[in-house]
């Protein structure tokens, strides 16, 4: 693992609201859609989506910004090996569009979630996630970066394209009643 410097560390249990905010920025109010299904009666879905990421946090998987006060922004993300997901009948239709798309980035570094708070958005933060993620990818031997956003993510997509990676796939969203205005998941990837 590469070493991480301020204002950058690992997540941890501390930041479960956080990181929960941030999964819920990155991915369009999915995640709490998705929570909304996962609670139990009289549950609050957000415990579950801190829970998730607490349990993340503490497995070592998530990255914070942190300038002294909490986290103001997350990376997390994985290798996709060489070989293919199945996408079988029990895969929800809802997953069906990214785990296909992940799956024509095998042999990547895909960036799962990247996020940080509405107010601390155009300093920069992005692309620092997105080189910090690079920089890990590099030292685990990875030769290629990859990531999914939602077409009508026009900020992010401005922010990816800057940084030289390209649209190389893309599905239609199922919705299931979640409510977005995105027509399409868009897989970007870039050569290291």
């Amino acid at each position: 693992m590469i070493e991480l410097k301020t204002p950058f560390r690992p997540a941890t249990e501390a930041d479960a609201q956080q990181l929960a905010d941030l999964v819920n920025f990155a991915g369009e109010g999915l995640p709490l859609y998705i929570w909304e299904s996962m609670a139990e009666k009289d549950q609050d879905p957000w415990d579950v989506g801190r829970s998730r990421q607490a349990a993340k946090a503490r497995e070592g998987e998530i990255i914070v910004m942190d300038f002294g006060a909490g986290a103001v922004a997350g990376l997390t993300g994985y290798a996709i090996g060489a070989q293919p997901t199945p996408v079988g009948e029990d895969l929800p239709p809802l997953f069906r569009p990214m785990v296909e798309l992940e799956n024509r980035a095998l042999d990547s570094w895909y960036i799962n979630v990247l996020a940080c708070y509405p107010e601390y958005r155009g300093r920069g933060i992005g692309s620092q996630l997105l080189h910090l993620a690079e920089r890990i990818a590099q030292d685990q031997g990875m030769r290629r970066m990859s990531l999914i956003v939602a077409s009508n993510n026009s900020g992010a997509r401005r922010l990816y394209e800057r940084n030289d990676y390209s649209e190389t796939a893309r599905l239609p969203c199922v919705k299931e009643g979640w409510k977005s205005d995105a027509d399409d998941w868009v897989l970007l990837t870039k050569p290291l």
